[in-house]
């Protein structure tokens, strides 16, 4: 069985997240996004990753902006965004409260709005940010054709959903390619549930957003003596080999990073490179979660 997901993107390694690049964070402008998004390439981190939501739906088009006075970047990157969540928000009046809306046109229209934003006639993925509880699998089957027919969206996937809703979508809509969970040391569930069970099983790629538990992993006690003796054996941060613990597992885990620091993302990018050994990815995970039977 191939490993490789229904899509043909190349697989990035890890994904640049790009929650904190706005109004939710560092507020970049347009020069500041550029050195951000050359820096990244630098690395050989190609794939961004977005959500209309994020920055009160401002940070898509804060981008865009800087791939319009850049329109060589297009070509050098990939876009993924996600779309599903209605949040209210001054930017979406319309919006009365917090829901979620996987209907067909729901999906077209932020495709569009997308689009928009980033001032590019192609999204390379498009995820489903949470489960919409009614969510219509036809529905969305039909969403994401049409968009593919159309060359607006090259790949699909979903975000945080349990592993019943992804088999539910792929009995009408068999071509997934992306799962994106929360998975770290500290948030094993996707190793439990099935999650990533089903990514090996499906050629799904599964990526994993906050994998340093929002920095309580370095944190942990039960960890902090750890870092230190594996740190001096694999000669890298603990940083570098919380995120090469993820990339250990056979299902080849896109880490998705949650800074804006060119450093960090340096660190983080570095754990490519990290031979960490199963032995020690199991004193890892034995020293949170306890031994395997």
């Amino acid at each position: 069985m191939s490993l490789s997901p229904p899509s043909s993107l190349p697989h990035p390694g890890l994904a640049v997240g790009c929650m904190r690049l706005g109004s939710w964070g560092a507020a970049l402008n347009t020069a500041d996004l550029r050195a951000f998004v050359d820096g990244c390439l630098e690395l050989g981190l190609t794939l961004f990753d977005h959500a209309d939501i994020y920055g009160h739906y401002s940070t898509e088009a804060d981008f865009g902006r800087m791939l319009q006075e850049h329109p060589a970047l297009r070509g050098q990157l990939l876009l993924m965004t996600k779309c599903g969540i209605r949040m209210p928000s001054p930017n979406r009046p319309a919006y009365r409260s917090k829901s979620y809306d996987c209907s067909r046109d729901h999906i077209l229209f932020c495709v569009e709005q997308s689009l928009r934003n980033f001032h590019t006639e192609y999204l390379d993925v498009l995820l489903l940010h949470r489960p919409d509880l009614l969510l219509d699998p036809q529905e969305v089957a039909e969403a994401f054709t049409t968009l593919k027919q159309q060359g607006k969206v090259r790949a699909f996937g979903v975000s945080n959903f349990r592993p019943s809703q992804v088999q539910m979508l792929r009995s009408v809509y068999p071509d997934l390619a992306f799962h994106q969970v929360e998975i770290s040391p500290l948030q094993p569930a996707a190793f439990l549930d099935g999650t990533l069970d089903q990514c090996l099983e499906n050629g799904l790629r599964p990526m994993a957003w906050s994998p340093l538990a929002g920095g309580k992993l370095m944190e942990d006690p039960r960890l902090q003596p750890l870092w230190p003796e594996l740190a001096e054996r694999y000669s890298a941060s603990p940083e570098s080999l919380a995120y090469a613990w993820l990339l250990v597992h056979p299902a080849r885990i896109v880490p998705v990073t949650g800074t804006i620091r060119l450093d960090r993302i340096r660190e983080a990018a570095s754990a490519l490179h990290i031979p960490l050994s199963r032995e020690d990815w199991y004193r890892i995970w034995s020293a949170v979660q306890g031994e395997v039977a």
